[in-house]
């Protein structure tokens, strides 16, 4: 992030545009819906600029920016067309203290104006670094869409009743009324009784809130997906932006945290296979206390919770201690890695079933039938198995699989980072090897990519065996 988004305030305050052309007027459009005291220096202003003038809205100097004009400036605008004259004017205003922008040129200037949804107070800006003009237009035209007109009226009246509501306790109370407020009763008595409704209707339901008696905390238990943030479910997303705390593992994607609430509290508990890692004890136990301060918690765990994420000994605990749950399913990593390689986890004729392995619990792999895998034509989706490869490798053989059973490793699945490692069993221990896999990987025993061939390039040559 090169521009780190903040809302300057500018009331009363001074903003300086140099320029009268199509430039300036397109800025002053947006500066004219501030509270900011606009100047603008121009030789032969546009009538528009002119008209603004003549009615109040701005200050017009009809000559060349000068020292001396952005005396108190907090905000500079180059908006000349002419680059050696918005160089000339820049370097003043940025000597004598103002933030300087200058119009189509993102390398020299300090700030960035961008894209706004406007439905004061609520204001939406939208930046793309310079990088993507058109892709925030189409997000702004979106969101103005999907926006009521009547958001800003709602958000003026509530503004103005926030002290009273701070009666309720911070956190998850307040955010129900608000909630209650904007989206269900202030909407309804806007629409049928028009804005005189909207004080009393927050009066009522302010009273009604604190009447109601303090409620349980609540624990979700969230499946992830497998790293892509596009993968992860509505109900997973809704539970996210509702949580106050997250307790997540460590292979949960950071693009994913990034969607809870600003405010919630983010617990790292680890859980990654082989590492270091809070103990079940006490994950069960942070739920526990969480929850039974009120809190709603999301337990966030990579893939789908219900597939090696020890799930059952977490509901147990919450059981026992008489805390509500409830399971949200994510994509698993399976899923994930077999998409990835354009392949189907069962097909018709070839595999009827499909078994899911970890190679993380080295005694259930000594329990399973190898014998039956070691078929051919039989799918295994193995997680966690890097570690555990060679034994994996010598099992199957030792109990008659092919050598040259195709094996096809995926190491972040869904992720920009997703490298696929193909090869065969006889080759498993030391394909891994050379290939160093540092991320999470899942082998997918019997599967190669549906193109391998035309696929090629995007394997690592070193670890590619067919």
């Amino acid at each position: 992030m090169k521009h780190f988004p903040i809302f300057m305030a500018v009331e009363g305050r001074k903003i300086t545009v140099s320029g009268g052309g199509e430039a300036a007027i397109a800025k002053l459009r947006l500066l004219l819906k501030t509270e900011a005291h606009i100047s603008v220096f121009a030789t032969n202003p546009a009538e528009e600029i002119k008209n603004w003038a003549a009615s109040g809205k701005l200050s017009l100097k009809d000559r060349p920016f000068r020292a001396g004009d952005t005396a108190r400036s907090v905000l500079f605008y180059a908006a000349n067309e002419d680059a050696a004259e918005d160089a000339r004017v820049a370097a003043i205003a940025e000597d004598e203290g103002a933030l300087v922008n200058i119009v189509d040129n993102l390398n020299d200037s300090q700030f960035i104006t961008p894209a706004i949804v406007d439905r004061d107070p609520v204001t939406i800006a939208i930046g793309t670094e310079g990088a993507a003009p058109v892709l925030a237009r189409a997000i702004k035209a979106d969101l103005e869409e999907k926006l009521s007109p009547v958001l800003g009226m709602l958000a003026r009246i509530g503004k103005a009743f926030r002290h009273k509501v701070e009666a309720l306790p911070m956190g998850r109370k307040r955010r129900e009324f608000w909630a209650d407020y904007y989206f269900k009763t202030g909407t309804a008595a806007l629409e049928a009784d028009g804005v005189e409704s909207l004080r009393p209707t927050l009066d009522s339901l302010l009273k009604d809130h604190l009447s109601r008696s303090e409620q349980p905390g609540h624990v979700d238990l969230v499946g992830a997906g497998p790293g892509d943030p596009e993968l992860l479910t509505l109900k997973a997303r809704k539970a996210l932006d509702a949580a106050d705390v997250v307790v997540y593992d460590r292979l949960v994607a950071p693009e994913i945290l990034e969607l809870a609430r600003r405010e919630a509290i983010l617990l790292n508990v680890g859980k990654e296979g082989f590492g270091p890692s809070a103990t079940q004890e006490e994950i069960n136990a942070l739920l526990i206390e969480h929850a039974q301060n009120g809190a709603h918690v999301v337990r966030l765990k990579s893939g789908d919770p219900t597939i090696f994420g020890r799930l059952d000994e977490e509901i147990d605990a919450l059981d026992a201690a008489n805390v509500s749950w409830r399971i949200v399913p994510g994509i698993t990593a399976a899923s994930a890695a077999v998409a990835g390689i354009g392949q189907s986890l069962t097909k018709r004729g070839r595999n009827s079933e499909v078994r899911f392995l970890t190679g993380h619990d080295m005694k259930g792999f000594a329990e399973q039938d190898w014998r039956a895998l070691a078929q051919t034509g039989e799918v295994a989706a193995i997680y966690m198995g890097k570690k555990s490869a060679r034994f994996i490798q010598g099992r199957l053989m030792m109990h008659g699989a092919a050598p040259n059973t195709p094996i096809t490793v995926i190491e972040n699945a869904s992720r920009p980072t997703q490298r696929i490692v193909l090869t065969v069993l006889s080759e498993l221990g030391n394909a891994l090897t050379e290939a160093s896999l540092t991320g999470p990987a899942l082998t997918l025993y019997g599967l190669a990519p549906r193109a391998a061939l035309a696929l090629a390039d995007t394997f690592d040559k070193k670890v590619l065996s067919l």
